[in-house]
C-alpha cells in the first residue's frame, strides 16, 4: 500500500493514502521541523490504513521553500483550508483533521477561526503547549473555541507539554476533549531503550487509539 502524489487547490502537492472500504479521511499535518514524508509521519499514515483510515499529508510552503523557519499563522491556516478543501473533494467518507505538533496546532488554529468543512473531529499527535523550558498555556487559549471532539495523544517525557498542563486543559475542554497518554514517549514519540518498546510499536499504539476513536464518534 503506497500513498498516491496529488494536487491541492493551492496548486501544492500532498500525498493521498486510501486503503480500500476506508471509514475516515484523517487531514495530517506535519510538524516545525520535518516534512510530510517524514517517516514517523509515513509510518503513522500507513498504520492507520491498516485500520481503514485514510490520509492526506501535505507540505507547508516554507518547507516547499526550503526555508528554516515556519510562516506566518495566517499563511499555514491557508494550507490547512486547502489541504481539507481536497480532502472533502475525494468522495463521501467522514473527515478528520489534525497532524504532528506545528501541524495540529495550525489546525486547531483555523477550526477557531472558521470551521473547517465536513470535519468531525480533531487529532493532534504532540499538542505542542509551550516552548521547551517555558511552561504555559497561551497557545492553548484557542481551544475553547473549537466546537469539535478533540483526541490528544502525548508523551510523558515532551518538553514542549507538560503532562499536568496538558491534563488541565483537556480537563476544561472536557467532554471535547479526551487524552491519551504515551508513557515515555518525547515529543516525537521516541521511548527510552530500557521501556521495552520500539519506535514502531508506539506508532501502532497511536493509530490504534486513533482509529478507535474516530470510529466511536462515526458509530
Amino acid at each position: 500500500m503506497s500513498a498516491i502524489p496529488c494536487t491541492l487547490p493551492d496548486s501544492s502537492p500532498g500525498l493521498l493514502l486510501r486503503p480500500d472500504g476506508a471509514f475516515a479521511l484523517l487531514v495530517l499535518a506535519h510538524g516545525a521541523g520535518a516534512g510530510m514524508e517524514h517517516p514517523f509521519l509515513a509510518g503513522l499514515a500507513t498504520a492507520l490504513a491498516r485500520r481503514g483510515v485514510a490520509t492526506l499529508r501535505y507540505p507547508f510552503p516554507y518547507l516547499e521553500r526550503k526555508a528554516g523557519r515556519p510562516d506566518p499563522p495566517a499563511v499555514l491556516v491557508r494550507r490547512v483550508r486547502a489541504a481539507v478543501e481536497f480532502a472533502g473533494s475525494q468522495g463521501a467518507v467522514p473527515l478528520f483533521a489534525g497532524g504532528k505538533s506545528l501541524g495540529g496546532r495550525m489546525t486547531s488554529t483555523a477550526q477557531a477561526e472558521d470551521p473547517l468543512p465536513g470535519v468531525r473531529g480533531l487529532v493532534f499527535f504532540g499538542f505542542p503547549l509551550h516552548r521547551p523550558g517555558q511552561p504555559g498555556l497561551a497557545r492553548a487559549e484557542h481551544l475553547a473555541r473549537v466546537s469539535l471532539p478533540m483526541l490528544f495523544l502525548q508523551g510523558t517525557r515532551d518538553p514542549l507539554s507538560e503532562l499536568g498542563l496538558v491534563r488541565a486543559v483537556t480537563g476544561r475542554l472536557a467532554p471535547r476533549a479526551t487524552l491519551h497518554v504515551v508513557d515515555g514517549a518525547d515529543h516525537g514519540f521516541a521511548v527510552l531503550k530500557r521501556s521495552g518498546r520500539t519506535g514502531g510499536e508506539v506508532i501502532e499504539e497511536l493509530a490504534s487509539v486513533a482509529a478507535d476513536w474516530m470510529g466511536a464518534l462515526l458509530a
